[in-house]
């Protein structure tokens, strides 16, 4: 085995593989001068030296050591093999502090991450899109206790564009390539150039995170971010009760019966997709199990002639998907065709269905919106739509504006959600609502 050595202590003359990082897009013509300038003005990061996986515990412990003695926050990052692999384990994570490097682990080959656990308990960790990663690095027992969010950070901050490349091509000026981001990260080796594309996730977000906290702290919306990032952190993934019921065409079954054989065939696949470690899709796809469902094939020769059923499993492993049928259609614990659910109706029926809610949503939507503009916060950042419809559906209990406020933070909202929105909800709610071809009294009157 080659020596450990850290990223920086490798000399770059011994980087053999290109850079992921790609040049600058080329002006498109004089006429653009403001895109022109733009592009001009981006820089490449500097070529990267050749990046080592972290996969024992010599390694690891050396690792964690460094990160010890580097100062301020944690960057953090993790990739996964969705689309790949039926579990969302992180297959690297990516760790950066300044004064040590950039680190990356093999999480599946190092398995006890308790040194480093211990190290970052109680620093702050620098995430984009934190949602997307704390659960695969919960599951190594990386559980942050404070973070700053850059991708909510830059949502919250108003830039046109949150995704990291735009943002850091915004706010640092650098040009990042994005073309692994869908990659297979359970394999091994990984090659180098996806090794610096993970490196540099993590190596620009401590002066991202600067650049955001910035702005946030010019704006006044520096304790907004506080609660909008503890508010990740606390919340808690939903567990889906009938997650079968989630098939692409599902509800173009219109019978119970072909319900349970679409339920059967959904488990059998989710239970071989487990065992072999490979994302379900992949093995036979949803619009494929929905059409066997609708169909019913009496026979396998039947299910095997079914032009609709594909997929690389759908004839390999004909037997399991036939005995899933049989299995669907001798099922006595018949599914509902329509589940008890708390969903309210779509606004496009609301007139019909509840008259006043309509109005309400109506009106306290065009009012949430001035707030949102006024604010440069996205609306979906202000107050998600469903709050917005469950507090007009459901008439607050007192009618004003601390019946509002009590109704929100009882769905959840922030105390700055509920600090924005309660009044102006409140007002709008009980404001007259006026037909447009009613012209008003001062109108009429004139």
């Amino acid at each position: 085995m080659q020596p450990f050595l850290p990223p920086e202590e490798i000399p770059l003359a011994e980087a053999g593989a290109e850079p992921v990082v790609t040049a600058a897009p080329e002006p498109r013509s004089t006429s653009t001068s403001i895109e022109a300038s733009l592009a001009e003005a981006l820089r490449d990061p500097a070529p990267h030296a050749p990046l080592h996986v972290i996969a024992n515990r010599e390694e690891f412990l050396f690792a964690v050591a460094r990160l010890a003695e580097g100062e301020g926050p944690f960057a953090v990052d993790a990739e996964r093999a969705s689309g790949f692999r039926y579990s969302q384990r992180a297959y690297l994570i990516q760790i950066f502090r300044r004064g040590s490097g950039a680190f990356l682990f093999d999480p599946p080959a190092i398995g006890d991450f308790s040194e480093l656990v211990a190290l970052m308990a109680h620093e702050e960790w620098i995430l984009h899109a934190a949602s997307q990663d704390l659960a695969c690095l919960r599951e190594v027992g990386l559980d942050p206790s404070r973070i700053f969010d850059t991708e909510l950070g830059a949502r919250l901050a108003g830039l046109p564009r949150v995704g990291l490349g735009p943002v850091v091509e915004q706010l640092l000026g650098i040009h990042l390539a994005k073309e692994h981001s869908a990659a297979d990260w359970s394999t091994r080796p990984l090659p180098q150039s996806w090794l610096v594309y993970a490196a540099l996730d993590v190596e620009l977000l401590p002066e991202l995170r600067e650049k955001i906290g910035e702005i946030l702290d010019a704006a006044g919306k520096t304790e907004i971010a506080r609660q909008e990032f503890d508010a990740v952190l606390a919340r808690e993934t939903p567990v889906r009760e009938e997650p079968w019921r989630r098939l692409s065409g599902i509800h173009g079954l219109r019978q119970t019966r072909n319900l349970a054989v679409a339920r059967a065939l959904w488990i059998a696949r989710d239970d071989y997709a487990r065992e072999i470690d490979t994302a379900p899709g992949r093995l036979v796809p949803d619009n494929s199990l929905t059409a066997a469902a609708r169909v019913l094939p009496a026979t396998k020769r039947d299910l095997a002639a079914l032009k609709e059923f594909t997929g690389r499993a759908s004839r390999s492993q004909l037997d399991r998907w036939f005995a899933a049928i049989q299995s669907g259609l001798e099922e006595t614990d018949i599914p509902q065709l329509r589940p008890p659910t708390d969903t309210l109706p779509p606004p496009r029926i609301w007139a019909e269905k509840n008259p006043a809610a309509d109005g309400r949503l109506k009106r306290a939507r065009a009012a949430v919106t001035e707030i949102s503009e006024a604010l440069e916060i996205p609306m979906e950042n202000l107050l998600t739509p469903d709050l917005l419809r469950r507090v007009a559906w459901n008439v607050p209990d007192p009618f004003d504006a601390a019946g509002v406020a009590q109704a929100l933070v009882a769905l959840g909202a922030r105390p700055w959600q509920v600090d924005a929105t309660a009044q102006v909800i409140a007002d709008a709610f009980v404001e007259p609502e006026q037909s447009p071809e009613q012209p008003s009294e001062a109108a009429s009157s004139e």
